[in-house]
């Protein structure tokens, strides 16, 4: 059976229902143990009583003055009607005599010493000469103190049932005070307030109480994934917004040189040339680009397919180009190479675009007569390379932001390793993330960067490669270990 309602009609009509059915079966045990008490009451005196029949003469029944018969209940009691029978040895009544207003039973004699006929009890007792005597009590005076019992305990009950449905109409509120509580959070955060919390209510450890604080914590979540969210969506919205940026000037320098290209009714070679130079530089930038892009699609969904082609290698060798692409770029540059020999398992190829990302960085954003130092070594279980500079530096609040894409902070000039998409270090990080490091950039004593590459080192892969195996547990040479710890201002956009 379903209730329809309101939970405290529902909750009264559950509790005052069990209530009724536990009064009743109370009722109906103690009735049932008090009527047994009873009758058995009765019993005993109904045998005593036909024992002592027993023992004298019919003939004093049939003396005896119907008149005067209900002195035969004197000394009774739950005995109202009595009746009194003499059998011979067949079964036939000899004499009999009665007293109460009840009309006792026919009576021809029993198999048991007490049994129960019609609501009289019946007792046999033998007589010394033969035959019987049937002596029969009426149940009329025990039935009749159960009715007035039960009646009153119905009164009673009923009484009390409505007392309590009274009670617990007003007294439930305030039990599911809670409830409602939770009700009109749950009301205010449907309403797009997320920040609300459940009152926690009631002793630490109770339901309630615990209820409360799985909301609370649920709600957190929520807040969390919809603030996340939102955020989210402001990313990419930002995101693309600098995406459509980025690849209109490329597009607009080749569609630009194509339109004065035609508008031209004479082009010299030389101005076609020149025309043509310029379209190509725009179209290779438009091509790495889009190709940086793809790149940072591909690192940020694996199910697209792995990126990476782990061998052996050694870092030294990126400390080398890096080396010889600094010095390409700025011949004057002073470059300071430290490093120690350290084999592991990495993609050489994608750990070279993080070098040239990283030079092109610090190419970019500092002055060309700015030192630079270059270390790779092992610090614990990391193999570590570090690329220092003398230049400006970078500011506290962007050396987390600097690694996203697009980034354009207040000393960032929208270049990179990569030739200026704003996409070079956001490369830098993800390449450095899918080999299992990190990369993080600090201040340096001298004023300036560093930018710190740590990867895991692959012991068992590293003892295969390495001949010496203390050589590669030497000690990271990295500029900040030795007071030149500078920072690095590179593509603070991004």
């Amino acid at each position: 059976m379903t209730f329809r309602g309101s939970l405290r009609v529902r909750l009264l009509v559950v509790a005052l229902g069990l209530l009724m059915i536990g009064i009743l079966v109370s009722d109906a045990l103690v009735l049932r143990e008090l009527r047994h008490h009873l009758v058995d009451r009765v019993d005993r005196q109904v045998t005593a009583f036909g024992q002592l029949m027993a023992r004298l003469s019919p003939a004093l029944l049939d003396r005896a003055d119907p008149a005067r018969s209900p002195q035969l209940l004197g000394g009774f009691d739950l005995i109202n009607d009595l009746s009194v029978v003499y059998l011979d040895a067949s079964g036939q009544v000899v004499s009999s005599a009665a007293a109460g207003p009840g009309t006792p039973p026919a009576v021809r004699g029993g198999g048991a010493a007490v049994f129960e006929v019609d609501g009289w009890r019946m007792s046999v007792a033998p007589r010394p000469g033969g035959g019987s005597v049937v002596v029969g009590a009426s149940l009329a005076a025990v039935d009749d103190i159960l009715t007035r019992l039960l009646v009153f305990c119905l009164i009673t009950e009923s009484l009390l049932v409505t007392a309590l449905g009274v009670a617990g109409w007003f007294g439930v509120p305030a039990a599911l005070r809670p409830l409602r509580n939770i009700e009109r959070t749950a009301g205010a955060i449907a309403a797009g307030d997320l920040r609300q919390r459940v009152t926690v209510e009631g002793p630490p450890g109770s339901e309630v109480a615990r209820l409360a604080g799985v909301l609370n914590d649920m709600l957190a979540q929520i807040e969390r994934a919809f603030a996340a969210r939102a955020s989210s969506e402001a990313r990419m919205r930002q995101f693309v917004a600098d995406v459509g940026h980025e690849l209109r000037t490329p597009l607009f320098g080749i569609a630009g040189s194509a339109e004065l290209h035609l508008m031209r009714e004479t082009s010299s070679p030389g101005e076609i040339d020149r025309t043509m130079r310029r379209i190509d530089t725009e179209a290779r930038r438009l091509t790495g680009l889009v190709e940086d892009l793809l790149l940072l699609a591909r690192l940020d969904e694996p199910a697209a397919g792995p990126v990476l082609e782990p061998a052996p290698m050694d870092l030294r060798t990126l400390a080398a180009d890096a080396r010889d692409q600094l010095a390409a770029l700025g011949p004057g540059r002073p470059v300071t190479p430290v490093s120690y020999t350290q084999r592991q398992l990495g993609d050489e190829a994608r750990l070279r675009q993080v070098v040239v990302n990283l030079v092109g960085n610090v190419h970019a954003h500092t002055p060309p007569d700015a030192p630079v130092r270059i270390g790779v070594g092992r610090a614990g279980d990391r193999a570590v390379l570090e690329i220092a500079d003398g230049g400006p530096g970078v500011p506290a609040g962007e050396r987390e932001r600097i690694f996203e894409r697009f980034h354009r902070g207040e000393t960032s000039r929208d270049r990179s390793g990569g030739g200026g998409s704003g996409l070079g270090l956001s490369i830098v990080r993800s390449l450095v993330v899918a080999h299992g490091g990190q990369v993080e950039v600090r201040d340096t004593a001298g004023g300036g960067a560093v930018f710190r590459v740590s990867l895991p080192v692959h012991t068992e892969d590293a003892q295969g490669l390495c001949g010496n195996g203390q050589e590669d547990r030497a000690r990271s040479a990295h500029a900040g270990d030795s007071g030149t710890d500078q920072e690095v201002r590179g593509d603070r956009g991004g």
